[in-house]
């Protein structure tokens, strides 16, 4: 099914640029546009994945850089019988993760030090089992082809209303300026809607039970997600609404503009959901016990006694320096 989206969105991304093309600059324009679109499409499928991890300053990191994190990737990347995928830490302070990559042969795992800062080992693993279902399940190809479009998109958006205001094309038409001036008006709403058909709110429930299949703890992800949620309002990530969709919780906070790009459901019904995978409502995981009966899709609340990583009364903060460049993470 992805596969079928991914060759229905470069279609249509070839498409609208031949029209925008043809609007700016007559049959010479739409000539031109064809073949930018073209090698738009080539660059979609093959590098889109290299671009948005060089976006967000992604560093690979090997076995010997990062050998907490690379061990659970690679036996979860097992565990979901996948290859295993390339590793890498983006450097910033607000906890958040993506996967990338146009196959299971050629995806990336990419978090920041954020989040091997603030969660513990347990919810950590629940979230690379949430991006490496996205793996399995390929959703990464078409997440990379939408981000991809929803740029070429806001570009046209920029080339319409400069020639708008440079006067249009050379054609005798008065209403040009007026029709470029209105196709603007609707380019940047298509975006997000594009995005939104794309990358679908389905696909994240899905890779949350998925996920939690894989780690075989949903009340660790359920943990992590709630974490995500608060600490990612308080360190906000400078993240693009064009690759907003990629990551494990949106980035991007407010109404607005942002609101058309909210391709994420509520973390509360996200929680709701994955507490309703776990049975008993306390489960003994990983020697901690953690009480899931005070859940709620309403408030969104996850309430849980202090993991055996916690000192008593401490409150946990994002700028707890665990993790290193040597690759080390403190998880006692």
């Amino acid at each position: 099914m992805n596969g079928l989206k991914t060759f229905f969105f470069l279609g249509l991304l070839t498409l609208m640029l031949v029209w925008a093309g043809n609007l700016l600059g007559g049959r010479q324009g739409m000539i031109i546009a064809f073949i930018i679109a073209m090698a738009m499409n080539f660059f979609s499928y093959w590098f889109s994945d290299r671009i948005v991890l060089k976006a967000y300053k992604a560093r690979p990191v090997s076995q010997t850089e990062a050998p907490e994190l690379y061990g659970l990737v690679n036996t979860l990347a097992l565990e979901a019988g996948l290859p295993m995928p390339q590793v890498c830490i983006i450097p910033n302070p607000s906890p958040n993760a993506f996967a990338t990559g146009r196959n299971p042969e050629h995806a990336v795992v990419a978090v920041t030090e954020g989040l091997l800062n603030l969660l513990n080992k347990r919810e950590l693993k629940g979230v690379l089992a949430h991006e490496l279902s996205h793996v399995k399940h390929r959703d990464i190809l078409i997440g990379s082809v939408a981000a991809t479009l929803a740029g070429a998109v806001m570009i046209l958006a920029n080339m319409a209303r400069y020639s708008a205001l440079l006067g249009g094309n050379n054609r005798d038409n008065r209403g040009g300026s007026n029709a470029i001036l209105l196709l603007l008006s609707f380019l940047a709403p298509l975006g997000a809607m594009i995005i939104q058909m794309a990358v679908s709110r389905r696909r994240e429930y899905m890779a949350d039970a998925s996920g939690a299949a894989i780690s075989h703890d949903p009340g660790a992800l359920a943990s992590a997600l709630n974490k995500l949620d608060q600490y990612g309002k308080s360190v906000p990530m400078p993240a693009s609404p064009q690759t907003a969709h990629m990551f494990t919780v949106n980035p991007l906070h407010g109404g607005g503009l942002m609101s058309l790009f909210s391709t994420h459901p509520p973390i509360a019904e996200r929680i709701a959901r994955l507490q309703a995978m776990t049975a008993p409502s306390v489960q003994v995981t990983g020697g901690e016990i953690r009480d899931y009966s005070n859940l709620s899709s309403h408030s969104g609340q996850y309430n849980s006694q202090p993991s055996l990583r916690d000192a008593p009364g401490r409150k946990k903060s994002v700028k707890d320096n665990k993790y290193s460049e040597g690759g080390k993470i403190d998880w006692s």
